[in-house]
């Protein structure tokens, strides 16, 4: 079911726009990259000065690699487009620390300890924030998502939809389903 109307006449004024990119490398790991990029719809007067409608106020840019167990074995940032040039560009190589994290066991978590404040960028942090669910989604390119195996599938019990309990494990992975608490 899409949004609601608006309930009042609107303009544009501010996209952001992430987007991440899974790779599968000739050596079997595999790869993000990732984008943030903000614009305006009018001019935008920075301290820095002005920029146009349409040209990017933060573009930022992290490619990380990461192997079969969601390991960070790589990690590279960089800021393309910011709007205080010579220093917002100079914190990238600060995220070379996130070789060691996992993206799935912590990550969020650990991330905001480490870049927090001045320690890193907002806008690369948040960045990262995209990067787990898309690993998943990347590596499950490459799996079908039902299939049997000793493990329970990763995906379970990690949405309300995939909830053990719920019709749809029921369904696509009966093996899995567990009875409601109530229905025991």
């Amino acid at each position: 079911m899409p949004l609601s109307p608006p309930k009042c006449a609107r303009s544009p004024a501010h996209l952001r726009q992430i987007t991440v990119e899974g790779f599968r490398r000739a050596d079997g790991l595999l790869e993000l990259e990732a984008c943030l990029r903000d614009t305006k719809a009018v001019d935008y007067t920075l301290a820095s000065g002005v920029r146009r409608a349409g040209d990017p106020v933060h573009e930022m840019r992290v490619r990380i690699t990461i192997d079969a167990a969601f390991t960070i074995i790589d990690a590279e940032a960089c800021s393309d487009r910011v709007p205080y040039a010579g220093e917002c560009d100079t914190i990238g190589p600060a995220y070379g620390r996130l070789v060691g994290l996992n993206l799935i066991r912590g990550f969020r978590r650990n991330v905001g300890e480490m870049f927090a404040d001045v320690r890193g960028c907002s806008h690369v942090t948040e960045l990262l924030m995209s990067l787990p669910t898309a690993a998943v989604q990347t590596f499950a390119t490459f799996r079908r998502d039902n299939e049997d195996s000793v493990e329970k599938p990763f995906q379970l019990d990690k949405c309300h939809a995939l909830e053990s309990s719920r019709e749809t494990v029921r369904r696509y992975y009966p093996k899995w389903y567990r009875k409601p608490a109530a229905d025991e």
